[in-house]
């Protein structure tokens, strides 16, 4: 096998131009070393021949000429139960390979459908804008905890009160988690007190069964049903259909998703994937009444006309819960059309489904809740709707509550994912999540869409139903910022990605490469076979950079120009000035510190010059910059791959590296190696004590090139002030919008420090599309989150977008190229680098 990929590899290198110089590398390694890249080369021609045999996707069939509706959930017709399951919502070893299988049909024909619909993104995108600024505006009218002398920042109003809410309420959901059973038993003592019967379902098909036979035994044969997605979860509505009981969804977004015989798309925004011409068309083709669309008020007055016959016929009411209430025993229900209390009060008998996980303590975490849950939700200051039901309030009436277990035992014995149960479904993840608003929720999930869904989901609906899905998540950290009960929904994201990869094993090229890329020799020698096969490939753009130019590229692929390996990485040709004795920045407060330099994998081979630039940026800043010769890689590709055995030892590699340098700070000009080493290796090493530390001390002399000059350096304002004040806006990468929460530090940089003009763009900490391997892993996807970016940049009207994180940098470069535009994308330090360089001390 490694002789014929070494012949294939033989006949790349004698038909590029820089064959002789690539052979010449490779005939100096060793024979494992030479088995580790043929491997590699091995899998990307496979992955080349692959795309060569389907250039192209066709449009899926159901997308031409009609409206989009989400395809199959699974082809599998034998689901198993969560306790057929292992912990992690794996299946059975040996029905694996089948269900994975039949789950990746499954999603790929969700996923093109959702991309062949050009209005569904129309749709998202209006719904995701929308809800932003309706949600900060909500959150604004709370104010800051703290009046200050100055006026606060919009987001700091925003975020002083739902920062301290959300952080109360994270505090009692988490003490239901730790005591479920107290809660349970405490909730279900009140409730019954109440009246109301308490049930306690191990799974989907018990709580149907508990459902149904309630029906037979009462003669009940028409139900209406309030938003539940707990219903959807265990797939009520089809257990009812198949007793011969008919339902209706009262809810309007729910009605016209069943009218539709389609599927919720959004937890609280049913149908967010529609407008209201599509909607209006549902109604027309659904219920004979014609209408355009055109008038929303309309098509309400048509779903009320349309729902009324069934309030009033029905004799089983199905609603969902917001919250249980265990001092009281109630049951708390949240809406905005009021269909909620019809079916609460109208029928005989009322069945509410929910996880154990809705329970509160008392009322004041209820309305706690309730602040929180309309401002994420809708953006709205409350609901219209707040209901309680207490019990039946007739004798010939009743009232059940169904606990639904359904994997939510294993979820909250798994440390890792168990603070997931606090999710009180305000749809906000899904809200901010770029993928989701190219897809929906639909793919972006399961049952349950979003990021909340890409981790219940293995629990609820198996491992193999999230596999594919949980790829779709960027990584942006866009979703932890706003939710609004601090659930870490990336890195468990992260977590289950492990999982999937422990599993269902990586694509052969990822795993492949990796393999490379955690072995820096190998990893070296790598980079300079492809940067001398890539030459004879490679532009010098004077706009965009060095880039493939004559690469072919699939459709799928051509809407970007790869970036070039450099000439020499910078390892080779880094030239590190002295410490500034005169200058803007020469007494900063970094003055005299010893810094350390950690280039960056992809800043070493690709960019070079950006390195250049950040050193004399530090340097300027009258520090004395060193570079650590054997540093490589900070593992955040490996992690974000799901190999942390490779994230691991890469992390223990760097630290090693970077204690040698016996640094005072420890700067990196890559924003999200910065996140890596300050954030990520504390939770990869939490296991190992010893390194934890070594870990932890390390992080607290990490930091990335803005925040060093903004809060280490403290570069001084002004400095520049009489220079020409160029237009120039700013792409915030989302991880130090996210993570770090660097808002202003890197405008005060480039307005106040250098003397710019800002021109603000909108959506300027949402993310570009690159997300390490993810715009390669889905091209399609990122093209969209990546055209959303661009127009922003356009609608500036600047030539210079600013970035402080290379891999954003070389990708926008690359989809500026092949679109033709000539805006130049720069890195922080290589803008601070020119105008150091331009600097002249203003006039007397």
């Amino acid at each position: 096998m490694i002789a014929t990929t070494l012949a294939r590899l033989a006949v790349m290198l004698g038909a590029a131009g820089g064959g002789i110089a690539a052979a010449r590398l490779l005939a100096g390694m060793t024979s494992s070393e030479r088995s580790a890249i043929a491997a590699l080369f091995s899998a990307g021609l496979g992955v080349v021949t692959q795309a060569a045999r389907k250039e192209r996707r066709t449009a899926s069939p159901q997308s031409i000429g009609t409206p989009y509706r989400a395809g199959p959930l699974t082809d599998d017709p034998s689901p198993l139960t969560p306790n057929q399951r292992g912990p992690h919502g794996e299946p059975p070893a040996g029905e694996m390979p089948n269900r994975l299988a039949s789950a990746h049909r499954a999603f790929a024909t969700r996923l093109d459908l959702a991309l062949d619909t050009e209005q569904l993104r129309k749709n998202l995108l209006y719904y995701q804008t929308t809800w932003r600024v309706q949600r900060d505006n909500a959150y604004a009218e709370l104010g800051p905890t703290v009046v200050a002398d100055d006026a606060p920042r919009a987001d700091e109003a925003i975020d002083a009160g739902f920062q301290a809410g959300r952080h109360r309420l994270a505090a009692i959901k988490d003490d239901v988690i730790a005591r479920m059973d107290d809660h349970v038993a405490t909730f279900r003592r009140a409730a019954e007190a109440n009246g109301i019967t308490v049930y306690e379902a191990a799974d989907a098909a018990d709580a149907n069964r508990y459902v149904v036979e309630l029906a037979r035994r009462h003669g009940l044969r028409r139900a209406i049903k309030s938003k539940s997605m707990v219903s959807e979860e265990m797939h009520l509505n089809h257990a009812l259909e198949d007793a011969d009981i008919a339902v209706v969804e009262t809810d309007f977004g729910e009605w016209i998703v069943q009218l539709d015989h389609d599927r919720p798309g959004h937890m609280i925004s049913p149908i967010a994937h529609k407008n209201r011409y599509e909607v209006g068309a549902v109604i027309s083709k659904g219920t004979g009444v014609a209408t355009t669309g055109e008038d929303i008020g309309e098509l309400a007055s048509i779903a009320r006309q349309q729902i009324r016959r069934a309030f009033l016929e029905a004799d089983l009411g199905i609603s969902g819960a917001n919250a249980l209430i265990s001092s009281s025993g109630a049951i708390m229900l949240v809406t905005n059309e009021g269909n909620a209390r019809l079916v609460t009060s109208l029928p005989r008998v009322h069945v509410a489904i929910c996880g154990p996980e809705k329970i509160v303590p008392d009322m004041a975490a209820a309305m706690l809740q309730v602040r929180l849950l309309a401002r994420s939700g809708t953006g709205q200051t409350q609901s219209v709707y707040t209901t309680f039901v207490n019990g039946p309030d007739a004798p010939e009436r009743e009232v059940h509550i169904v606990l639904l277990d359904n994997g939510r035992s294993k979820l909250r014995e798994d440390p890792a994912v168990a603070s997931a149960l606090r999710c009180i479904r305000c749809g906000a993840c899904a809200n901010v999540c770029p993928p989701y608003g190219v897809v929906a929720g639909h793919a972006f999930g399961y049952i349950y869409a979003g990021a909340i869904g890409l981790v219940t989901t293995a629990f609820h609906h198996g491992l193999e139903n999230v596999a594919d899905a949980q790829g779709l998540c960027l990584q942006c950290n866009a979703c932890a910022t706003v939710c609004p009960v601090e659930i870490p929904l990336p890195r468990q994201i992260l977590s289950l990605r492990e999982r999937v990869a422990d599993v269902a094993g990586m694509p052969p090229l990822k795993r492949a490469a990796l393999a490379v890329w955690r072995e820096p020799r190998i990893f070296d020698r790598a980079a300079r076979i492809a940067g001398a096969l890539a030459a004879p490939l490679a532009t010098d753009d004077p706009t965009h950079g060095r880039l493939l130019t004559r690469l072919p590229l699939g459709d799928d692929q051509s809407w970007r120009t790869p970036p070039a390996p450099a000439r020499r990485p910078a390892r080779d040709s880094l030239k590190v000035p002295p410490p500034a004795k005169a200058g803007p920045f020469a007494d900063s407060a970094a003055a005299g510190t010893r810094v350390a330099y950690f280039i960056q994998c992809l800043t070493d081979r690709l960019y070079p010059e950006m390195a250049q630039a950040a050193v004399a940026v530090i340097a300027a800043c009258a520090a004395q910059v060193v570079v650590p010769t054997d540093q490589h890689c900070c593992g955040l590709m490996a992690d974000d791959s799901g190999d942390r055995a490779g994230a691991v030892a890469l992390a223990k590699a760097t630290i090693e590296t970077l204690e040698r340098g016996q640094a005072d700070w420890i700067v990196t000009g890559a924003t999200s190696c910065a996140i890596a080493i300050v954030h990520d290796y504390p939770r990869l090493l939490a296991d190992e004590p010893d390194w934890l530390e070594r870990a932890r001390r390390i992080g607290q002399r990490t930091a990335d090139l803005t925040s060093f000059l903004t809060k280490v350096a403290r570069v001084p304002s002004g400095q520049f002030a009489h220079l020409p004040r160029h237009p120039v806006t700013l792409h915030n990468f989302c991880g130090a919008q996210n993570v770090l929460m660097l808002r202003d530090e890197p405008r005060a940089l480039i307005r106040d420090v250098l003397g710019f003009e800002l021109v603000e763009m909108e959506e300027s900490g949402v993310c570009c599309g690159f997300g390490g391997s993810f715009a390669l892993d889905h091209p399609r996807v990122a093209r969209h989150v990546t055209g959303r970016k661009l127009a922003n940049i356009a609608a500036t009207g600047v030539a210079t977008v600013v970035a402080d994180n290379p891999g954003c940098i070389g990708h926008m470069r690359g989809a500026l190229h092949a679109a033709g535009k000539a805006t130049r994308v720069r890195h922080t330090a290589e803008l601070i680098a020119d105008r150091l360089r331009e600097y002249r001390p203003p006039p007397a």
